[in-house]
């Protein structure tokens, strides 16, 4: 099959999301496209019809983003990077709206949720859409009046948008892990991530039976391996069983790093590194 090749950098989401804001802090100001669903951010990457793409995987208040973990078991895709981006959010109308004018509330479920202590304090429907930007291009699409949407200042500019209330968000200090997905050895763009720290990302899977996890883990103790994070997922061949993602501080290529991988593989039924790559420090 002829895979053809894109400069593109996808992400989720409308102009304005906070997935552009990572693709900008991740390659600047380059050529993007946006995309209406995560599956079709991988797809895109695998196809070739993008260079690369950008997905949450983690965010401080409501933690992982289960359903990028199951599309990174499914596509054959490498992790080169992360960013990491503030979630500044804030309520904006169509001007003229005062915030005494507001009926209804749209937004992404996870931000209607980042900035629940807000939303609550008056009685407003809330209404969740796929996407915090997406929420304000269609009040501004359709001119809705009575209605204001939760999202970032810059998105609320890019659609016309005023401001009724800035920092709503319940954690001034809320943020959003992306991962920046490219095909194996399809030399895409590198991303520009300060830093200068490497993580690895693996998935396992263990016999069902006493210890197996266990055995895993002491194997990156006895390493001697910092392990940053630990999430299990339901694995999708077997009712019941469980396949478990690990984030390590290091490199695959480093010495200490791939003995350990080396080990791992002798105490699973399945390994997999899905990329060393740059890591924020945070």
């Amino acid at each position: 099959m002829t895979v053809t090749t894109s400069t593109s950098i996808a992400y989720a989401g409308e102009p304005g999301a906070f997935a552009e804001d990572a693709v900008l802090a991740a390659f600047g100001d380059v050529e993007r496209s946006s995309l209406a669903a995560f599956r079709e951010v991988f797809e895109a990457v695998a196809s070739g019809a993008a260079a690369a793409g950008i997905v949450p995987i983690e965010n401080v208040i409501h933690g992982t983003v289960r359903e990028n973990y199951d599309l990174l078991l499914e596509h054959e895709l490498v992790i080169v990077g992360e960013v990491v981006v503030p979630v500044r959010l804030c309520l904006a109308a169509l001007p003229g709206q005062r915030i005494e004018d507001i009926e209804r509330v749209y937004s992404h479920i996870q931000a209607l949720g980042q900035a629940e202590a807000f939303l609550r304090s008056r009685p407003w429907q809330l209404l969740s859409t796929y996407n915090t930007a997406g929420a304000g291009k269609a009040i501004a699409d359709g001119q809705e009046r009575g209605a204001a949407a939760v999202l970032s200042p810059r998105a609320a500019g890019l659609f016309g948008l005023e401001i009724l209330a800035d920092e709503i968000g319940d954690l001034p200090d809320n943020r959003t892990r992306f991962l920046v997905l490219t095909r194996p050895g399809a030399g895409a763009t590198s991303p520009q991530i300060a830093g200068g720290s490497t993580r690895t990302t693996l998935v396992v899977a263990v016999r069902n039976e006493p210890g197996t996890l266990l055995a895993v883990l002491r194997v990156i103790a006895g390493h001697g391996l910092n392990m940053r994070k630990l999430e299990s997922r339901p694995s999708r061949e077997r009712a019941w069983e469980y396949v478990f993602w690990i984030d390590l501080d290091g490199a695959a290529a480093d010495p200490t790093m791939a003995a350990a991988l080396d080990e791992v593989r002798t105490v699973t039924t399945m390994a997999r590194v899905l990329g060393s790559y740059p890591s924020e420090d945070h």
